[in-house]
């Protein structure tokens, strides 16, 4: 090779070095994952398996962080939206429900009873997701000004309690019951009789050993076994009277930062982490799927049957026919309507399309 030749090649693997230096350092030495719960719930089990794929797939050029415990947010579960359209969050794992005061449509999913009162409403919440109703949310997410990137799962939420059991309505009167702060939940525990009380976690642990807080709904494997709800509850209530979805989100900014090539990548990883995430979730409440895919990717938690863990430790659990979540359904009626307006009735009317087609 001529002294020219060799300077021309020399020259081309620098050039070529520079635009891999150059790429290199358009991406953060790290992105911040924004999680609400801790990292033992099932929530932060997902976030954490979808930040270990990307690091893995993209063999360590994508450092994605969790952050657990509201952190990010100094516990202002509301605010992560607007702090995820401003960058000051890279990435979250966020619920319908925390987004829901800001975008209506997310309020579909917490419809009461509107879910369960299905055959399988495992299948039902799929084809909400999958479906018409699913584009509609997903659409309303992105006119914020992020990116959606994929669903996850918390579960349906059930109700634990110091009194009970809980068999019907009627039963709850009076009864002081922690709930989330969005409007939607005050206005259905309204409508059964209970007092709902909009308070901050550590708050309720208080009220709950003090014995002025009578109950809580949370659901059972993501939240209620990892923070041991027995120690001051001795009723679960299964009665599936709403489901938590959950999404993976990008500042948009931060997401067009990345190239073509590991958008798909991160992508993929949204998709493993939605089965897995759902996996979690549903574990001992379906068909016996959800323990067979977490054996064959090695990930079965160390409590593979939440409720009969809770009967472990002293609780009594009441799981709810169709016939008894009928009668929940008709006393939540009035919130259904109301609701269903604030929402959007051609959502609504979508979501019930999907699921009657998944029947």
């Amino acid at each position: 090779m001529t002294f020219k030749l060799l300077s021309k090649a020399v020259l081309a693997l620098a050039a070529m070095g520079l635009c891999l230096s150059a790429a290199s350092a358009a991406y953060k030495s790290e992105y911040k994952l924004s999680v609400v719960p801790g990292a033992s719930s099932g929530w932060g089990q997902t976030a954490t398996f979808f930040a270990d794929c990307v690091r893995q797939k993209s063999n360590g050029r994508i450092n994605i962080k969790p952050y657990f415990g509201a952190q990010l947010m100094a516990g202002k579960q509301t605010s992560e939206l607007l702090l995820v359209r401003r960058g000051a969050i890279d990435f979250a794992l966020a619920s319908t429900i925390n987004w829901s005061p800001q975008i209506k449509e997310l309020n579909l999913t917490a419809l009461p009873f509107f879910v369960a009162n299905n055959p399988d409403r495992y299948k039902a919440i799929d084809a909400i997701e999958a479906g018409k109703s699913g584009k509609m949310l997903e659409k309303a997410i992105e006119k914020t000004g992020v990116k959606f990137l994929g669903w996850s799962e918390n579960g349906f939420r059930e109700l634990t309690t110091s009194k009970g059991p809980i068999k019907k309505p009627e039963d709850m009167k009076g009864m002081k019951l922690r709930v989330c702060g969005t409007p939607i939940f005050i206005d259905i525990f309204s409508s059964l009789g209970a007092n709902p009380q909009a308070i901050n976690w550590s708050e309720a642990v208080t009220g709950f050993q003090q014995g002025i807080v009578d109950g809580q709904e949370n659901p059972t494997n993501g939240i209620n076994v990892p923070t041991k709800v027995w120690q001051w509850h001795k009723y679960s209530t299964d009665w599936h009277y709403m489901i938590d979805p959950l999404f993976f989100t990008a500042n948009m900014k931060v997401w067009k930062e990345f190239s073509p090539e590991d958008q798909k990548l991160i992508l993929s990883c949204a998709v493993e982490a939605e089965k897995y995430g759902k996996a979690l979730s549903r574990l001992s409440n379906d068909n016996g799927q959800a323990y067979e895919y977490l054996k064959s990717i090695n990930k079965l938690p160390a409590v593979t049957n939440p409720k009969e863990e809770l009967k472990k430790n002293g609780m009594t659990v009441t799981e709810y026919t169709p016939e008894m979540i009928k009668r929940f359904y008709e006393a939540t009626a009035g919130v259904r309507a109301d609701w269903t307006q604030k929402i959007g009735p051609n959502v609504v009317k979508a979501a019930e399309e999907d699921m009657q087609a998944a029947k």
